[in-house]
């Protein structure tokens, strides 16, 4: 399994981006999927979560300016950004919980490898 994200880059404050992630490799379904960030010398958060079904779920840091979204036939999960701030520079993660194809009743989380976003003020 790999996830691989695209879109970030380096706008001005109070633009947008929109980043992806998309899925591939062997499995039996992707179950939650999520948007996570890290900042230099901090932890890594949620930013935003979707269920299989569609349900959302932000972080207050970004309720109105962040939508996550997916695809499921395309196992893409994105993530609209816009209202831009430099608080929000970090590197964008994805994380989706997928189920095994062998044991479809076993999951496991599995990360991209990041990308980044720069805003300047």
């Amino acid at each position: 399994v790999q996830l691989v994200e695209s879109g970030g880059g380096s706008v001005q404050a109070g633009g947008s981006l929109s980043l992806s992630c998309v899925a591939s490799g062997s499995f039996f379904s992707i179950n939650a999927m999520g948007w996570y960030r890290q900042a230099p010398g901090k932890q890594r958060d949620l930013v935003a979560h979707i269920t299989s079904g569609g349900t959302t779920n932000y972080a207050d840091s970004v309720k109105g300016r962040f939508t996550i979204s997916r695809d499921n036939a395309k196992n893409t999960v994105y993530l609209r950004i816009t209202s831009l701030k430099p608080e929000d520079t970090a590197v964008y993660y994805c994380n989706a919980e997928i189920s095994s194809r062998q044991q479809p009743s076993v999951r496991q989380y599995w990360w991209g490898q990041g990308t980044q976003v720069t805003v300047s003020s």
